[in-house]
C-alpha cells in the first residue's frame, strides 16, 4: 500500500539562526542586547521574525555587553549579548572582563566569516585572528558552532558552563553561513530549559567540624561576599542566634541592611576594624576578600577566620583561613544552622556593638563628604521605596555610593566591580530594561561620573529609544577626579592628561529629548530628586562640582595601609 504525505507530515526546518532565537525563549530569556550586523543577520532576523524575544539596538557592543551583564544581575537570569566578528566581538572585551569579574552567566553570541574562509588569514572583512583565544582570554569559555548537528549541543553545554559556579560569561561564534544552515527542528527543543546546575553539596564531616570550631563562639561575625546571594534564609537563621554579619561590596542586600545586627558594606572603616578585634570567630561566605575592600590584604581582621565557598581554589586566597568547606553558600550554612541552632551562647552585647560600630563608620564615611553628604541623604530617602542601585567607577561611588543608601534585596547592588570607567549608563539601561520585562517593579538609579559618562555617551540615544525608566545622576567636574586626587597625592600636585571638556549637558539632553535637571546647591537635592522620581522614561539629574565645592577630605585612590 502506498503511504500519501500531507504537508502536515512534513518534518519543519529551521535556520540555525532561528534554532538559537528558540533555545533561548526555552530558556526564559526575554531580551537581548547587541549591535546588528551583517555577519550576525541570520541570527537577528529570526529574533525579529519570532518577535518573542526584545532585542534592545545599542549604540556599541561595549554598552550591549554592559546592559545584558547588568540585566542579569537584577533579574536572576541568563543575560544574552550579540555581537558581529572581529572588531565588533572585540568591542564587547572589556564588557566581558566586567561580567566575568562579577560572576555574571552571560551568553555572548557573535557572528563570524563564511567558513570557507575561516582560519586562513586571507584578510576577509571581519577576520580576527584567533578570536576564539581572545574571547577565551575574557570570559570563562569559548566554543564554536561549526555544523548544525552540534548546535543545540553546544548552546546547552554554554549555558550550563554560564551557570556553573563561579559563574561567567561564555561565548559562542557561528560563521554566517552556518547561521542561515537548515535543520531539522529537534524534537528535544521543547524540553530544553537553562541546564540544570547541581549545587555544590558540603561534606557532612566538613560542617560538623566547622561547627565544633564555631561553638565555643560569643561573638561570632558573618563576612558576605556576592556567592551568598541566594543563601539570605540560611543566613536568617544565624542572625536569629544572634551573630553579626558584613558584607562586601558585591554582598550587599543579602541581609537588608537595615537589620540590626548588620553592619552592611562598612566593611574597612576604623571603626569596623576595630569592631573586627572583638569578633572572636569570622565566617568568610561567598566572597574573595578583594584588595580594595581590604587595605591591600592589611585590613585585621579577626585572627579565626573560617570559610565557605563553592569554588575549591578560594581556600586561603587573599587571607589564610583556620578551616575551609567547599560547598553551596545556602547549603552549607542550612547544614551548619542545623548542628548550632540552640547550642551557642552569643554574648547579648554583641548587637548593640553592631549598631554602635554601624554609626561611627557611617559619620567617618559622612564627615569626608562635605557638601555632598546632602546628596547622599537625598538619595537615601528616595531609595527607600526600593531601588536598583547602578554606580561607575567615580569620586562619589567610592567615597559613598558603595555603602549607601541601605540596600534590601540581594541583586539591588549593580557596580563596575572590575574597576573600568564608564560602563555604569549601559548597565542603568540594562537594569531598567530587565526590570520592565520581568515587572520588577523597582526604579533605577545610575550614579556616574561626567568622565565615564562620555565614554558610553552614544548609549543616552539607545536609553531614550528604548524609553528606559532610570534616573541618571552624573558628577560633573569636568575631570578625572580620583585621578587628579592620585596626582596630588602621589606625583607632587603635577595635573596631566586629566581635564575634560565636558558637553553642556543641558544642551545635550535636549538635542536627545533627555529630561534634565542640574543642581548647583547642596540644598536643591532632596527636593529635585523627589520631584524626578515619578518621571518616566531617562531623566539626568546634574550635580554641579564647581558651583558645590570640594569634598571635605581628598580620596586618592583604593585606600591601603602602610
Amino acid at each position: 500500500m502506498t503511504t500519501t504525505h500531507t504537508p502536515s507530515d512534513a518534518v519543519a526546518r529551521i535556520s540555525v539562526g532561528e534554532l538559537i532565537a528558540r533555545f533561548l525563549e526555552q530558556c526564559g530569556v526575554r531580551t537581548a542586547f547587541g549591535v546588528i550586523s551583517i555577519h550576525n543577520m541570520p541570527m537577528l532576523d529570526a529574533f525579529h521574525r519570532r518577535g518573542k524575544l526584545r532585542f534592545v539596538s545599542a549604540r556599541g557592543e561595549a554598552g550591549a555587553c554592559n546592559m545584558a551583564d547588568a540585566a542579569a544581575r537584577v533579574s536572576g537570569t541568563l543575560g544574552v549579548c550579540v555581537t558581529s566578528t572581529g572588531t565588533g566581538c572585540g568591542n564587547a572585551a572589556g564588557a566581558m572582563v566586567e561580567a566575568l569579574t562579577a560572576g555574571t552567566p552571560l551568553l555572548h553570541l557573535t557572528g563570524q566569516i563564511e567558513s570557507a574562509y575561516l582560519d586562513r588569514d586571507l584578510g576577509f572583512i571581519h577576520e580576527a585572528q584567533d578570536q576564539l583565544g581572545m574571547l577565551r582570554a575574557v570570559g570563562k569559555a569559548a566554543y564554536r558552532i561549526r555544523n548544525p548537528e552540534t548546535a543545540l549541543a553546544t548552546l546547552r553545554e554554554a549555558v550550563r558552563v554560564a551557570f556553573t559556579p563561579p559563574c561567567g560569561p561564555v561565548s559562542i561564534e557561528i560563521a554566517i553561513d552556518v547561521q542561515a544552515l537548515l535543520m531539522e527542528l529537534p524534537a528535544e527543543l521543547a524540553s530544553v530549559g537553562v541546564p540544570s546546575v547541581a549545587q555544590v553539596p558540603p561534606q557532612a564531616a566538613a560542617v560538623e567540624a566547622l561547627a565544633q570550631r564555631l561553638l565555643q563562639a560569643q561573638r561570632p561575625l558573618l563576612y558576605l561576599g556576592g556567592g551568598a546571594r541566594g543563601a539570605g534564609a540560611a543566613v536568617q537563621r544565624l542572625l536569629r542566634m544572634g551573630w553579626a554579619v558584613v558584607s562586601s561590596v558585591q554582598g550587599r542586600g543579602i541581609v537588608p541592611e537595615g537589620h540590626a545586627q548588620s553592619l552592611g558594606a562598612h566593611n574597612l572603616q576604623k571603626a569596623s576594624e576595630a569592631f573586627y578585634a572583638t569578633v572572636d570567630a569570622m565566617l568568610a561566605v561567598g566572597t574573595r576578600l578583594r584588595s580594595n575592600e581590604t587595605l591591600g590584604y592589611k585590613l585585621q581582621l579577626p585572627a579565626k577566620r573560617l570559610r565557605i565557598d563553592a569554588n575549591a581554589l578560594a581556600q586561603n586566597r587573599g587571607y589564610s583561613s583556620e578551616y575551609f568547606v567547599q560547598g553551596d553558600a545556602a547549603l552549607t550554612l542550612n547544614a551548619l544552622a542545623d548542628r548550632l541552632e540552640g547550642r551557642m551562647q552569643i554574648d547579648p552585647q554583641l548587637a548593640t556593638d553592631v549598631q554602635r560600630t554601624r554609626a561611627a563608620a557611617q559619620a567617618q564615611v559622612d564627615g569626608a563628604l562635605g557638601p555632598y553628604v546632602a546628596l547622599k541623604r537625598a538619595v537615601e530617602g528616595i531609595a527607600e521605596r526600593g531601588c536598583w542601585w547602578v554606580r561607575d567607577i567615580t569620586l562619589s561611588n567610592t567615597m559613598w555610593g558603595n555603602r549607601a543608601p541601605a540596600l534590601d534585596h540581594p541583586r539591588a547592588g549593580v557596580h563596575a566591580l572590575g574597576g573600568g570607567i564608564g560602563q555604569g549608563l549601559a548597565m542603568g539601561i540594562g537594569a531598567a530594561v530587565a526590570n520592565a520585562a520581568h515587572g520588577l517593579g523597582r526604579k533605577t538609579l545610575v550614579l556616574v561620573g561626567d568622565g565615564g559618562l562620555m565614554l558610553n555617551l552614544g548609549e543616552l540615544a539607545c536609553a531614550v529609544q528604548e524609553q528606559a525608566d532610570l534616573l541618571l545622576i552624573v558628577m560633573n567636574d569636568s575631570r578625572y577626579g580620583v585621578i587628579k586626587n592620585i596626582q596630588d597625592a602621589l606625583y607632587g600636585g603635577r595635573h596631566c592628561y586629566v581635564d575634560l571638556h565636558t558637553p553642556h549637558l543641558a544642551q545635550l539632553c535636549a538635542s536627545m529629548q533627555v529630561a534634565h535637571f542640574e543642581l548647583t546647591a547642596p540644598e536643591q537635592a532632596s527636593a529635585v530628586l523627589q520631584q524626578v522620581m515619578p518621571l518616566r522614561g531617562p531623566v539626568m539629574v546634574e550635580v554641579n562640582m564647581a558651583a558645590w565645592g570640594p569634598f571635605a577630605q581628598h580620596f586618592a585612590g583604593p585606600p591601603q595601609k602602610p
